[in-house]
């Protein structure tokens, strides 16, 4: 800068500001038009006020970076634990010495480790973004009318029960499953169609290593039936080289309802669904 009266003046003016609390950007405004070199040559060798200097809100994020490298973690895991980009971890750790080389099988172990991590974290997220999402479709569905519930128990029917064949016209309704609230839409379909309870016989099938007893009180108290509507329980064997999923205390085995001298519901439920299906070989009728 030069040595001039007018440098002077303007080095005795900003410095009276900057020892007045003033940033740089407050001196331009009382000054005026001032070029960034000419006021950084007239403020040098002057601190900055203390109010103007922010801290940094990565160096803690910096310095735990910082430990993890030297306790031999790689550029992933230090991402993976502090949610920061890769290039922030490479300008943060550069000068400390790189990790030692690790065996296959601790590279495994430590790509497990970040996975279970991960789902730690996301299992959660996406269990709320299905829940809302189910619940906005439950939402938009509302309560059923009796027409409503016909049609959804006999497309149901039609893709769980017991059908005609070709070869064998029996026109009995049997529906068979293992989820507990399907159950007890389909007795409630046959409720809203005019089925007395009494008109139902139950038979339980389930494998033969689980616990029949509680899977029997399980559906008595679901169907809220008498004891003498259930048959025998029917008992599979274990294949003793399949692996089974369906264990535990949420297992209760499948479901057999049967409706008594049921042929006049049967040809219903074939004319019902029949309808519901047509409609999709009909073209649509825009209002």
């Amino acid at each position: 800068m030069n040595n001039s009266p007018e440098a002077d003046r303007l080095r005795e003016q900003a410095v009276a500001l900057r020892r007045a609390g003033k940033s740089v950007r407050q001196i331009k405004q009382i000054l005026g038009p001032i070029g960034n070199g000419t006021l950084s040559a007239a403020l040098k060798g002057e601190p900055q006020p203390d109010w103007t200097r922010r801290p940094n809100a990565k160096d803690d994020l910096r310095e735990k970076a910082r430990e993890l490298r030297l306790q031999d973690l790689d550029y992933e895991e230090i991402v993976a634990q502090l949610g920061v980009s890769k290039s922030s971890v490479s300008l943060w750790v550069r000068d400390l010495p790189r990790p030692s080389r690790v065996t296959p099988e601790e590279c495994a172990k430590r790509t497990a480790e970040r996975t279970r991590r991960y789902w730690i974290a996301e299992r959660p997220v996406r269990a709320a973004r299905r829940a809302a999402a189910s619940a906005a479709a439950a939402a938009d569905i509302g309560g059923l009318t009796d027409r409503e519930i016909l049609i959804a128990g006999a497309i149901a029917y039609w893709c769980e029960g017991s059908k005609n064949k070709p070869y064998r016209r029996a026109g009995r309704v049997i529906f068979s499953n293992s989820d507990p609230e399907l159950i007890s839409f389909f007795l409630l379909f046959l409720d809203t169609a005019g089925i007395a309870r009494s008109d139902l016989a139950f038979q339980l099938q389930i494998h033969e290593n689980a616990d029949v007893e509680s899977a029997e009180r399980f559906w008595l108290t679901l169907t809220q039936a008498r004891p003498e509507q259930f048959r025998l329980t029917s008992l599979k064997r274990q294949n003793l080289t399949t692996t089974r999923k369906n264990t535990g205390d949420d297992y209760h085995g499948c479901l057999r309802v049967d409706v008594k001298q049921s042929c006049e519901l049967y040809r219903k439920i074939e004319g019902w669904a029949s309808a519901v299906v047509a409609t999709a070989e009909a073209p649509h009728q825009h209002t």
